[in-house]
């Protein structure tokens, strides 16, 4: 077969082809730290003490609020992936309606489990937030945000979204004032793109929740 027909995958499909790679790995991730959590919960542990990324400041706002209705609604504070209930109790919470909220790590929110088991959640404490510059880098095979000299977390939810990869800008929103970990994606603004094609990234925002 000559070069010339073999196909040659255009830059698109090779960023989409990466995004994907990069899915799979978080799924890998994701699965591995599960079984490590479901075997601690086998083992007698405590939660909490598995997930070590929930800071110390995040659980104790959280034991402040309250679980009710017989524990079907359940007030918690967002770690950046998940909710916190008042008893450490981890509650995930789907990545899309997180990105789509722009969900920041401190957030306060309350959480209504239906009949059927449904987990349906509301923001009703909002953090005060800032909002700053970065730039998107790899770190270990993860999509991260370099802003001020400190790497922050963003749920990979947002990166596919937004077609996000290495070396662009973004703007991202953190809790004001605080130390976190996670930040959420406010805007991309791609390499060597214009501000007209900013824009229009701007105005699609309402389809995230297709991710």
């Amino acid at each position: 077969m000559n070069m010339s027909d073999k196909q040659v995958l255009s830059q698109d499909q090779k960023q989409q082809l990466s995004i994907i790679k990069k899915s799979l790995n978080l799924a890998e991730k994701s699965v591995e730290e599960a079984r490590k959590i479901v075997d601690s919960l086998l083992e007698g542990k405590d939660v909490a003490s598995v997930v070590k990324s929930t800071s110390k400041e995040i659980r104790q706002k959280a034991r402040k609020l309250s679980t009710t209705d017989g524990g079907k609604i359940v007030e918690g504070v967002f770690d950046g992936q998940n909710m916190i209930g008042p008893d450490s109790r981890l509650y995930p919470m789907p990545a899309n309606y997180a990105s789509k909220s722009k969900l920041v790590e401190g957030d306060v929110l309350k959480l209504t489990i239906q009949d059927d088991g449904t987990f349906l959640f509301k923001q009703i404490g909002p953090i005060e937030r800032s909002k700053v510059i970065g730039k998107v880098v790899e770190d270990n095979g993860d999509y991260v945000i370099k802003a001020d000299d400190k790497l922050y977390k963003v749920l990979l939810a947002s990166i596919t979204y937004y077609k996000a990869e290495a070396g662009d800008e973004v703007t991202i929103i953190i809790p004001e004032g605080k130390e976190s970990t996670w930040a959420a994606i406010e805007n991309v603004i791609k390499k060597g793109e214009s501000e007209g094609d900013e824009d229009e990234d701007e105005d699609s925002g309402d389809d995230l929740e297709d991710i």
